[in-house]
């Protein structure tokens, strides 16, 4: 009788327990992990964009944090205590939501260090990344109570960077031992916007965030990249202000043939491009020939 008790109770014990999917990536070597496969739709099933790099089995780096991807970010074991940087594409609310979570979570962990945030510049429409920040956490901020991450008086500052967005010029961000960092500005409507490319332990990631290819420098920067990470929004068929806001799947082809990565990962999917993964891998491989995936959430990819 004692026994049934004690299996009751470790029943209930397993029950009550918080569920976490470790589905970190492996140990050894560089690997991306999609933390939101999804755009700002509340009806796809996925988070929005967002996206951790992995070295060693450590969390490097932190590729925008759209509404959802910070709790992908725990489901993938990644640690805010080895995260080293944080990069934005754009401050659009499916880009940069969960940032103040971000910093509210870390008053429980045991980071000690400093974290640089980089973004673009911005114009009437859209803050600059340090008018974000401030605008967040600042001493009249939205979440002024935060405003301790800014000043010192935490174990860590806040450290936001603006990164030129207009013009077509490529910016290296950030360069030492561990890393060297470039950006270049893209077009994204009226909105400042800049595509990422990440160079780590001997690989390349190149990251397109959303854009159209009016700027014509998406090419250039993931030129012979290990791995490009392409945002697809919009079907083949789009027009009006859709298509001038994002890239169709035969303009992806056609920026990963010119470039000459080695591999193609399509993100960033709503629900007029889910279910036309066929279609809209016939558009691309009329020009790119190479390994191409369709992203899910917490999925890894090894470049």
């Amino acid at each position: 009788m004692l026994s049934k008790y004690l299996f009751i109770a470790f029943l209930m014990l397993l029950c009550s327990a918080p569920l976490q999917a470790k589905t970190a990536c492996g140990e050894a070597g560089v690997w991306l992990q999609v933390l939101g496969s999804g755009g700002p739709e509340l009806d796809d099933g996925r988070a929005s964009s967002g996206y951790v790099v992995w070295h060693n089995g450590k969390t490097r780096l932190l590729i925008d944090m759209g509404a959802g991807s910070l709790f992908r970010f725990e489901q993938s074991g990644a640690s805010l205590n080895d995260l080293d940087v944080i990069l934005l594409s754009h401050m659009h609310v499916d880009h940069s939501n969960d940032l103040p979570a971000l910093i509210k979570a870390s008053y429980f962990t045991d980071r000690n260090r400093d974290l640089p945030v980089y973004g673009p510049t911005g114009n009437r429409l859209m803050p600059s990344v340090t008018t974000f920040v401030q605008d967040l956490f600042g001493a009249k901020g939205a979440f002024r109570y935060l405003s301790d991450y800014l000043d010192g008086r935490e174990s860590y500052r806040l450290l936001p960077h603006d990164i030129e967005a207009s013009g077509k010029a490529e910016q290296v961000v950030m360069r030492d031992a561990s890393y060297r960092l470039t950006a270049v500005p893209v077009h994204h409507g009226p909105i400042p916007a800049l595509a990422w490319r990440v160079e780590i332990g001997g690989h390349s990631l190149v990251f397109s965030g959303d854009m159209s290819n009016q700027n014509k420098v998406l090419a250039g920067l993931a030129k012979q990249a290990d791995l490009l990470v392409a945002h697809h929004a919009i079907p083949e068929r789009a027009g009006g202000i859709a298509r001038s806001l994002h890239m169709p799947p035969s303009v992806i082809g056609q920026i990963a043939a010119e470039a000459g990565v080695k591999q193609l990962v399509l993100s960033h999917r709503m629900n007029r491009t889910l279910g036309q993964e066929q279609a809209s891998a016939a558009q691309i491989r009329h020009a790119y020939t190479g390994p191409l995936q369709f992203a899910n959430d917490l999925q890894c990819f090894r470049p």
